[in-house]
């Protein structure tokens, strides 16, 4: 009989890209020091959690959060980091790299709202990927569909692995991507939340159903 799987989604730790308030998708910068302490402090609240896998987006970002992670556990050694592609971040396009509020203001004006508030206010999360793929004037921003279709693929990939055997498995992945696959698995959960770095979200999977068992969660974290 299949047992219970637990996913430990973990968004990255904090990036310079982040901590200068810029868009940040397929671009990839280092974790700040102070992202690599706030991880650290994740990894140490979840040093007694044994898991059975670890997968991360391909990006420096999540890798290096993983390895982190990995490193503070107890029982991490041994326990290889498999990267897959399909966990990136959502890609912006012509936007990647902006100014938070300059790129959102735009997409919202490409998109009929007066605001940035306006439209975060009456856009789903879904809403916001097709926009900035309208907004953006080279078209190379994903769409939802595009994105949820390489998202999806990377999910059913350790879900179809460890279905049967169960356990608790580590995904580290990105903001959006998480989010994106709450709201798609769990339609309880249908406002829009901002997830923390390193904060963790926990999607358990028993009879075929997915369950959120814990949200945007930094409870846990310890310091030195």
């Amino acid at each position: 009989m299949p047992k219970k799987l637990a996913l430990y989604f973990v968004r990255h730790g904090q990036t310079y890209l982040n901590k200068n308030l810029r868009m940040q998708g397929w671009a990839d910068t280092p974790l700040t020091p102070e992202g690599e302490k706030i991880v650290q402090a994740s990894g140490r609240g979840l040093a007694d959690t044994e898991f059975v896998a670890a997968y991360s987006s391909d990006l420096h970002r999540t890798i290096s959060t993983a390895e982190i992670l990995l490193h503070e556990n107890k029982h991490g050694f041994g326990l290889r980091l498999e990267p897959l592609p399909e966990f990136r971040e959502t890609f912006f396009g012509s936007f990647e790299g902006e100014k938070g509020d300059v790129a959102w203001n735009e997409i919202a004006k490409a998109n009929g709202y007066a605001s940035q508030e306006e439209f975060f206010e009456k856009v789903d999360v879904r809403g916001m990927m097709n926009a900035t793929k309208k907004a953006d004037p080279a078209g190379d921003a994903e769409d939802f569909m595009t994105f949820w279709t390489r998202v999806e693929a990377g999910f059913l990939h350790v879900i179809n692995r460890h279905r049967e055997t169960g356990g608790n498995i580590l995904i580290v992945a990105h903001g959006n991507t998480i989010r994106n696959i709450v709201h798609e698995l769990e339609p309880s959960i249908t406002e829009s939340f901002v997830l923390d770095n390193a904060s963790v979200t926990v999607l358990a999977y028993e009879n075929g159903l997915f369950k959120v068992e814990r949200l945007n969660d930094i409870s846990h974290f310890q310091a030195e």
